[in-house]
């Protein structure tokens, strides 16, 4: 093998699934830039994750790409994603669906309080409730 491809990733078969590795970094990756688009502290970021240690939060912060993540994680970082991609078809101005989360929130699902407070609580199952709700906002299922 010469040097110049050597170092070359070796590329999936076409229609070849994702390895947990590639979904891993991929849902990382997308999850910092969220997280810096949403301004959330450390503290919030591992609770949306599911409260990782705080040393295996830092490795992936790091080293998304060594990541292999549980399902649990993996489940988190889908509903984050779809949360966030909501938020953006929604509210198209990228301030407001950024600072959306933060903002108390009279409907149902969050009782006067921020839809941040209620992903926080820590039960996958908040997740998908503000996730619903967007969808439902959206026009989408519920």
């Amino acid at each position: 093998m010469s040097p110049a491809t050597a170092s070359v990733t070796p590329s999936r078969r076409p229609g070849a699934e994702p390895s947990l590795t590639e979904m891993s970094a991929a849902g990382l990756r997308a999850f910092f830039n969220i997280a810096r688009d949403w301004d959330l502290n450390i503290d919030e970021q591992i609770v949306l994750l599911g409260s990782p240690g705080r040393s295996t939060f830092f490795k992936w912060k790091q080293s998304p790409q060594t990541a292999r993540l549980g399902r649990d994680t993996l489940e988190r970082l889908s509903l984050l994603l779809g949360i966030y991609k909501a938020l953006q078809i929604l509210l198209p101005q990228p301030t407001a669906a950024d600072t959306w989360i933060k903002r108390p929130n009279s409907a149902p699902p969050f009782g006067g309080r921020r839809a941040l407070d209620r992903m926080l609580a820590g039960n996958i199952s908040d997740l998908v409730a503000v996730r619903q709700y967007l969808d439902a906002m959206r026009g989408g299922w519920a």
